[in-house]
């Protein structure tokens, strides 16, 4: 891939991750899904995947690890294909419904922990959990633990502000429009430099439309024995945190259901870098 602003700022934000991290081209029926791993190989804890929300890459969860992530199991960050990152869509083979997401999730984990292999801890943020709680859903014996950050469209739809304040960014992204919009979000916050210069740099990238569809079917998960939680941004919005928490605890009467406050939903995960990171790998 050529050297451009966004590969630049990609390749700055990697810079900061604490610790050696090994870039993964993994094959899928999909494309190839760039995966930059980190931890110890031979953990005995089993391997956490996680998925970026959309317009976000595998960087964005630097901070956790600066925090403590990975220390004592493997960590594979993902790069969504046809989102802004390195993985390369294949030629004709777009992923345009729940099921291509899915069935690329499976072709992925298969390439990382073998066909069949697990369980692995899966977590995402915004429309990353989305997509992680369709394939929980979809395939619950492959997964051990199940972890939602701030999830869209899982618990409760979009609120119509927020759509029409993002709408100019998503139908015509510049630089400006992106910082913008996460200025508002965020409410002003001191966000990392080197994160925002990707989100502006990732507004050039051609990505393609993101797949939308149903919520998940989470009754699915009902009996089986995968561990759920779900944390909420208190200053989100994207949605009402309180209501949606609740409406999650309803849906998941097992699951851990906590609302983080003073943190908005573009601001994660860097914001709570170290409760999350906690969350993620809790100490043995």
């Amino acid at each position: 891939m050529s050297r451009t602003p966004f590969r630049t700022a990609y390749d700055q934000a990697l810079a900061q991750w604490p610790v050696p991290v090994e870039a993964v081209d993994v094959p899928t029926p999909y494309g190839v899904t760039r995966v930059n791993s980190c931890g110890p190989a031979d953990a005995s804890a089993s391997p956490l995947v996680l998925l970026p929300g959309g317009g976000a890459s595998s960087t964005v969860w630097g901070a956790c690890v600066a925090a403590g992530l990975g220390r004592d199991r493997r960590v594979h960050a993902v790069d969504l294909v046809g989102e802004p990152g390195l993985s390369v869509p294949a030629p004709g083979r777009a992923v345009r419904r729940v099921g291509d997401l899915t069935a690329w999730l499976d072709a992925l984990l298969d390439g990382l922990v073998g066909p069949g292999g697990g369980p692995v801890t899966l977590a995402g943020h915004s429309y990353g959990a989305w997509i992680a709680a369709h394939a929980a859903a979809q395939r619950p014996g492959r997964f051990d633990r199940l972890v939602l950050l701030d999830p869209t469209r899982v618990f409760a739809g979009l609120r119509p502000g927020y759509v029409l304040r993002a709408l100019p960014m998503l139908v015509r992204p510049t630089p400006a429009r992106v910082r913008s919009f996460l200025a508002w979000e965020t409410g002003g916050a001191v966000l990392d430099p080197a994160w925002t210069r990707l989100q502006e740099a990732a507004a050039a990238f051609p990505t393609v439309r993101p797949v939308t569809g149903p919520r998940p079917d989470l009754a699915r998960l009902g009996g089986l024995p995968v561990q759920v939680e779900v944390l909420f941004a208190g200053r989100a919005r994207c949605h009402d945190p309180g209501r949606t928490a609740a409406a999650a605890r309803r849906a998941l009467p097992g699951a851990r259901v906590d609302v983080l406050p003073g943190v908005s939903h573009h601001a994660l995960p860097a914001a709570a870098a170290e409760e999350i990171a906690r969350l993620l790998d809790p100490p043995a």
